[in-house]
């Protein structure tokens, strides 16, 4: 009797582990991720290699199980996020996992573009519409634009990028209706949305969509980018540097291991990410020494500034250097001695 019950036990609680694995809680849980050195990962032709390295930081995010709630309430630098705050209101998980990938694809456009221009190097490229990243709830295009369409035109017009876009749609007037083309899923179709205030700056007019350009970029020397399932726009920065390292014959990384995290812009100025406390575990444990943090121009909450309060916590030697344009990561390496 007591062997069965031992067994009938041991069955009961094999099955409630694995059930916690399985059941998802209504969360998100992010944890440090993995600093990775970015040169088998970007390849310039004939490019100049560094004696240090430049590295990309990432942080790990999924769905909560029961354990990793656990986990998150008893360790630091575990973060635990409403599904709510992560997905929007209509979005799927492999919507948001499109609109990820999309910012990436994106943010290696701009970092390209960045680093060819600032090395001397002429840059061509074709526009070939732009990609919905993002669809605010409660704005018109809720409903009727997905994370992954492609707006071809507007109005029945090509236009050049999403500058001129944002552009077009910014001069409607309120509850003027605007005629999407877009593609999705291979296929062309057309959609009416109307324009309206922005609920947080009611000056602004649009239809609540956040977006990248698509477009090819040609480059000579030419240059891979291998992301692979890598999503977001946080790398950008990182992006930039190591193909601007790579082009050029001075060695910036000048032997020290550099880490750094920050959107892009095709003009070089470096946004905000989430997670950077996270990115700062990251960093130490990968033996970083110098770290790019965005300055956001010198705000009370910037990411520099907790950048700088998690590298105290933690005891950690890594220089947090703020930057708010790729200029200042080049003047900053330009003048390090070399190790």
């Amino acid at each position: 009797m007591r062997r069965k019950i031992f067994i009938g036990s041991s069955i009961v609680i094999s099955v409630l582990m694995i059930a916690g694995i399985f059941f998802s809680l209504p969360y998100y849980v992010s944890k440090p991720g993995i600093a990775k050195e970015l040169s088998p990962i970007i390849q310039v032709e004939d490019g100049n290699e560094g004696k240090g390295s430049f590295m990309l930081t990432t942080v790990r995010m999924g769905r909560a199980n029961i354990y990793s709630y656990v986990e998150a309430k008893l360790f630091d630098y575990v973060e635990l996020y409403p599904v709510e705050a992560i997905l929007h209101e209509t979005e799927t998980q492999d919507e948001y996992n499109a609109r990820q990938l999309h910012a990436m694809a994106g943010s290696k456009l701009n970092a390209i573009e960045v680093a060819y221009k600032k090395a001397g190097y002429p840059v061509e490229y074709q526009y070939k519409g732009v990609y919905v990243v993002q669809v605010v709830p409660d704005m018109p295009a809720e409903g009727k634009l997905r994370a992954g369409d492609r707006i071809i035109m507007v109005d029945g017009q090509k236009f050049d990028s999403s500058e001129n876009f944002i552009e077009y749609v910014g001069k409607k007037k309120a509850d003027e209706q605007i005629e999407l083309t877009l593609k999705r899923n291979g296929k062309t179709k057309t959609v009416l949305v109307t324009v309206k205030p922005f609920k947080d700056d009611p000056k602004k007019i649009g239809i609540g969509i956040s977006l990248v350009d698509d477009k090819d970029i040609s480059v000579n020397p030419n240059v891979t980018v291998k992301t692979d399932e890598i999503g977001g726009p946080s790398a950008g920065l990182m992006f930039a540097l190591e193909i601007y390292d790579q082009l050029m014959e001075e060695d910036f990384t000048k032997g020290y291991q550099v880490a750094g995290t920050g959107t892009i812009d095709s003009k070089g100025a470096v946004g905000p990410i989430g997670g950077i406390d996270q990115k700062i575990v990251a960093a130490d444990k990968a033996g970083a020494e110098i770290f790019f943090a965005p300055n956001e121009k010198g705000s009370s909450d910037s990411n520099y500034k907790l950048a700088v309060k998690t590298a105290k916590e933690i005891d950690s030697k890594i220089k947090i250097v703020p930057v708010d344009l790729i200029d200042d990561a080049i003047n900053y390496l330009q003048n390090l001695p070399m190790k």
